[in-house]
């Protein structure tokens, strides 16, 4: 394993080339070449900064740049229609591009890799591949010289399928790069609001004292989507959303919103913080997996007035799977901030809406003398990541009139018209921080593996339950029993208060 003693956070120094492995797959043209773009259009990129797709594909540059013309460019038509000289900037960013044939189980193709890198080039490496790919790129890349001192590596989840996978892949690559040369993206932590809610708690005095139980009554992290599986089935039903979304996405999103102040905003000091939080939850049971998780599997329904299959309906999803697409669970953590503060997360497939959203609700009044009064609701904290981010508190306020009647009003952090300066993307936010060298929105590995020490058990439980997932027709917000578990601490989800 290589020593781990480069400093964090130094910049480029010369050309840098940004190398996509799976540079012809879906994630690089929906996302990676859009940020790119995005970022080649407002001055973020060096002059002398280049983009090197890595495919399988028997293309030169003339194939890729057609292949970006068609795939990726229409998830950019919408920028470019808003930009003066359209042509001239979709030409100057293509001129950025290059491509490399490579089979990445053949160590002897990574030589046409090898004869399109400069000399003295800084390289970022994008691993969009399968994690079993990971060791053998790293390994190829390193026998033809492209690795060194400077070189970055950015992993895609998933990182393995539970805790010795995981274990092994950290082993595996750090044959080859130190700690502070991999960085392990969750695009949720490039998201502005999110990176906002360290300014909104440890920033404003009026916060941070009251951040903490019993002032906090409970936190619900939900992360819904519309879509089905889709061209995703033969991965996801290895996957299930506890693996694809809860161990990581909203893991990472109760970290910040339970961590404490760290001594500084260095990538380590930020990161020791988030690791106290995984470390600190509470081991579940066998009893209290039973009892506080929830587990579902969509039907057929409707989204949007549109009828839509079921998961055992869709293409490429074996026959009796049990497979979960909703996960709803209690999590507690045992530190004196957080003592009986419940933790509620929930993400699925095929939801009623698209949304991902942080509810901090507050505990009620020790004494109120509005206790009579219809309509008194508690306050709450809405932090809302996508469709459109934003952040409301929801206070109660007088009627108009004679009585004292309430109702709830919010008082909104109006970003959008509070700064004028462009909001980017998350996948954009987080390659230029990998670019610049900035290791703070990034997950350690001591992180990613806590992260697994607490959901294996609830794996292993569901595994030798026998028990199928609760059905939920699409459209809805999953399983009936999902609100039963917050019924049960007198506690609603948020769109049923």
């Amino acid at each position: 394993m290589r020593s781990d003693t480069q400093p964090t956070g130094t910049h480029p120094d010369g050309p840098i080339d940004i190398v996509i492995f799976g540079g012809a797959g879906d994630l690089a043209f929906r996302k990676l070449i859009p940020a790119l773009f995005s970022a080649h259009q407002h001055d973020k990129l060096d002059a002398d900064t280049r983009i090197i797709g890595v495919g399988r594909q028997d293309w030169g540059r003339d194939g890729y740049l057609a292949f970006i013309n068609e795939k990726a460019k229409p998830f950019i038509e919408k920028a470019l229609a808003e930009a003066p000289a359209a042509d001239a900037l979709w030409q100057s960013f293509l001129d950025r591009l290059s491509f490399a044939s490579v089979d990445v189980t053949n160590p002897a193709a990574y030589e046409n890799l090898a004869a399109i890198s400069q000399p003295n080039t800084q390289r970022v490496f994008y691993l969009a591949t399968a994690p079993s790919l990971f060791t053998q790129i790293c390994a190829n890349l390193t026998a033809v010289n492209l690795v060194d001192e400077r070189t970055r590596v950015v992993l895609e989840k998933p990182l393995g399928h539970d805790l010795a996978s995981a274990r092994a892949i950290n082993d595996e690559v750090a044959q080859y790069f130190r700690e502070s040369q991999i960085y392990r993206i969750d695009h949720y932590l490039g998201k502005e609001t999110v990176q906002n809610l360290m300014v909104l708690r440890f920033g404003n005095a009026i916060l941070e004292p009251i951040w903490r139980g019993p002032n906090i009554r409970s936190v619900q992290i939900t992360v819904a989507e519309t879509v089905g599986v889709g061209s995703r089935a033969g991965f996801y039903d290895q996957t299930g959303a506890l693996r694809d979304m809860v161990q990581n996405h909203l893991l990472q999103l109760l970290c910040i919103v339970a961590m404490e102040p760290p001594i500084s905003l260095d990538p380590n000091d930020v990161r020791d913080e988030k690791l106290k939080v995984l470390r600190s939850l509470r081991p579940m049971t066998p009893a209290d997996i039973k009892r506080d998780t929830v587990r579902g599997q969509y039907q057929a329904g409707s989204i949007s007035g549109q009828s839509v299959p079921g998961y055992m309906s869709e293409e490429n999803v074996p026959k009796g799977s049990r497979t979960e697409t909703f996960v709803s669970l209690k999590a507690n953590i045992n530190n004196a901030r957080w003592a009986n503060v419940p933790f509620y997360l929930r993400t699925g497939k095929r939801m009623q809406e698209r949304r991902s959203e942080i509810i901090i609700e507050f505990d009620d009044m020790p004494f109120s003398i509005f206790s009579g009064a219809a309509n008194s609701k508690p306050n709450r904290l809405v932090i809302t990541l996508q469709p459109e981010e934003s952040i409301q508190l929801q206070m109660m306020a007088k009627e108009p009139g004679s009585g004292m009647n309430m109702r709830q009003v919010n008082l909104n952090l109006d970003l959008q018209s509070a700064f004028s300066e462009r909001r980017a993307e998350a996948y954009e936010r987080l390659l230029i921080d990998v670019i610049k060298g900035r290791l703070t929105h990034f997950m350690r590995r001591d992180e990613l593996e806590a992260a697994w020490v607490w959901v294996e058990p609830i794996l292993t439980e569901w595994a030798q339950s026998g028990e199928a997932p609760r059905p939920y027709n699409a459209g809805t917000w999953g399983p009936a029993a999902s609100s039963a578990l917050m019924a049960r601490s007198n506690l609603t989800w948020y769109e049923e208060s």
